[in-house]
């Protein structure tokens, strides 16, 4: 619960189980009373495509198209709605970013084609390809392009492969470059790729989804490295080895006492020698207080669940304090 109205739901990857999991986890929330729902997508590169597509139904009116393939010979196939949402008049904001990837595109770009809820971040990676995997003679496999992913307005979630896999990524590599993740007047829209959704709303073509409302990245190196040492398992070390030095006192603190506890500049000038150490170095004192709130969302997770640390991490979280300017806005 961000708050008495709001939900929040995280999906990390679409797994064979995902939806079944999304389920239960948005009953609890109903049973909670949310009016609200908050769906992150960022980093999520994809997985399988029915469970986005079974979760997309959770919040589209029967028979609303959600996607469709397109291969070579044109033949194409629909997937349509069902009669079983359980999220269809309430408000949905999803999340997502430059690694939201295939099956998180197809499910924002669903909702977006449906003029469902809203969709803030920055524009997604790109990857709308069918792909099937064939066994070779020898026993290796190769993966073969059968067809496109499309939204449901006609657009083509992948980006274009003409010019081959390098140029493919290169253009990835271009947004941090140009600037696009900084500031949304250098995002490249392809204007001959035009499409309008039911009630009129311009939504554009040419490869990933373009959000309803632009989040722009921090451009803090310190804010780059803190991300590093988040996937490389650095943080998460460094907070069980200080959980484990001051075990006793850590095991007596309850949720608003850790919510509360001051993060000593002691405890990071530590951190940042033990990031150091492992070839991710600090630079300065930018960041510092969201290092902080890092460190504490950490011990929240590891002391007692990612909601918790969910809910520290949250106040500095521009996407989510904007969806909480929207619903302020609309009461």
């Amino acid at each position: 619960m961000v708050n008495k109205e709001i939900g929040y739901i995280k999906l990390e990857r679409f797994a064979e189980t995902s939806y079944h999991e999304f389920k239960t986890a948005l009953l609890d929330l109903k049973k909670k009373g949310i009016k609200s729902l908050i769906l992150d997508l960022r980093e999520n590169g994809g997985g399988y495509v029915k469970p986005a597509t079974e979760i997309a139904d959770e919040f589209l009116e029967a028979d609303k198209l959600i996607m469709f393939t397109k291969n070579r010979e044109h033949k194409i196939s629909n997937v349509y709605a069902t009669a079983k949402g359980s999220f269809e008049n309430k408000n949905i904001y999803v999340l997502i970013d430059e690694n939201s990837a295939s099956a998180s595109e197809i499910l924002a770009g669903a909702l977006q084609d449906n003029d469902k809820g809203i969709i803030l971040g920055r524009r997604s990676f790109g990857k709308g390809l069918v792909q099937q995997e064939r066994s070779l003679g020898d026993g290796s496999k190769i993966r073969l392009t059968v067809s496109k992913y499309y939204t449901p307005t006609g657009r083509s979630i992948q980006r274009p492969y003409e010019k081959g896999t390098k140029a493919y990524y290169e253009e990835y590599l271009e947004r941090y470059e140009s600037g696009e993740l900084q500031d949304s007047t250098k995002l490249k829209i392809n204007d001959s790729l035009i499409f309008k959704t039911p009630k009129g709303k311009i939504v554009y073509g040419g490869g990933g989804i373009i959000p309803d409302i632009y989040i722009p990245k921090k451009a803090e190196r310190n804010l780059e490295v803190l991300d590093y040492t988040s996937y490389t398992g650095v943080l998460s070390r460094f907070v069980f080895k200080e959980l484990d030095t001051n075990r006793k006192f850590y095991n007596n603190l309850g949720i608003s006492e850790l919510k509360n506890l001051e993060i000593t500049d002691v405890l990071l000038k530590e951190f940042k020698t033990y990031a150091t150490e492992r070839a991710l170095v600090f630079a300065g004192a930018d960041a510092n207080l969201s290092i902080k709130k890092t460190i504490k969302a950490e011990m929240a997770n590891q002391l007692f669940s990612t909601n918790v640390g969910f809910q520290i991490l949250s106040s500095e979280d521009e996407m989510i304090q904007k969806v909480l300017t929207l619903e302020n806005n609309s009461l």
